[in-house]
């Protein structure tokens, strides 16, 4: 397969490793630009698939709490100045209160009821006063029968409005004060590790199949026996459960302790079980990409086009 300059500019965005480095890759894996990321993880050449591009969305993310069920939303606007306008925060303070009311669907908060309005329609409404183009991009909700769900916001520019939101969920008839002040404490670590699961049951299996297919390459590049290496897939899966899965990592509050064993401990001080159920994690724009400086004629001379 032929090997274009875009080929490899994209996968050095996604991976960061050198140019060269990149078109080997392709090379190797006839141009799969998933397996060509494995390939120059095995390498030691890239530790993992980057997100190409910068993010590109404006706006806000709102959370809202209504007793023991709360809402994470994110608007998204085309610049920043638009998340400083009075009527924009108020717009996205609104909907995600409304959002607490539905099933946390996007296509439930739109249809939801804002004052005698659709949100949908109290969005396109916004979009002609304020000027500029907004989307409700994302929506979810997260419910504890008897327990709290805490929130946090990072980077707030106003009350339950800023660039990340978390939602976490404790289970137990234990204090509530006591709960949601451990809940925020884990939301405030969740908005600064970005776990990818609750548990490793939780986990996607392609996700950890991959991660063990490269343990397994690398394992086996350092000629050790197949039952040495086996040993060694099993151990690094291990820390790349401790680094990945929110209940085994280190606290951020108190490293000396996981999440999970915050979780034991506060049960331990309540007298009655605690079970930390579920996070909800909204990063402004995460996932959106903007176009970078062009590197086509750098590219496109190291591949010889």
């Amino acid at each position: 397969m032929s090997i274009t300059a875009a080929m490899v500019k994209e996968l050095r965005e996604k991976s960061g490793a050198g140019m060269m480095d990149c078109k080997t890759a392709l090379k190797e894996t006839d141009g799969d630009m998933e397996a060509a990321i494995d390939w120059l993880r095995t390498k030691g050449l890239a530790k993992a698939a980057k997100k190409a591009g910068r993010l590109a969305a404006e706006g806000l993310v709102g959370v809202a709490t209504d007793g023991s069920k709360a809402a994470v939303i994110e608007l998204n606007s085309e610049t920043d100045f638009v998340s400083r306008n009075e009527g924009f925060q108020e717009l996205v303070s609104k909907v995600a209160q409304v959002a607490v009311t539905t099933d946390g669907s996007v296509e439930a908060v739109s249809a939801a009821d804002i004052g005698g309005k659709s949100v949908a329609d109290t969005i396109t409404e916004a979009i002609a006063t304020i000027g500029e183009n907004m989307s409700l991009r994302r929506t979810a909700t997260l419910s504890a029968g008897e327990g709290v769900v805490a929130t946090y916001v990072h980077g707030a520019v106003a009350d339950g409005l800023g660039k990340i939101g978390v939602l976490v969920a404790l289970e137990s008839s234990g204090d509530k004060e006591k709960l949601n002040a451990l809940g925020r404490q884990i939301a405030m670590h969740v908005a600064a590790t970005s776990p990818l699961a609750l548990n490793t049951e939780a986990l996607d299996p392609a996700v950890v199949e991959r991660e063990k297919s490269v343990f397994s390459e690398q394992a086996r590049d350092s000629g050790k026996p197949e039952n040495i290496i086996e040993k060694m897939v099993e151990g690094r899966l291990r820390k790349f459960y401790e680094e990945v899965t929110l209940v085994k990592q280190a606290f951020v509050i108190n490293p000396d302790q996981t999440v999970e064993q915050a979780v034991e401990a506060l049960a331990k001080d309540l007298g009655t079980g605690v079970k930390l159920t579920g996070f909800v994690r909204f990063a402004l724009g995460e996932g959106i990409e903007k176009e970078e400086q062009d590197f086509a004629a750098e590219v496109a001379a190291a591949s010889g086009q």
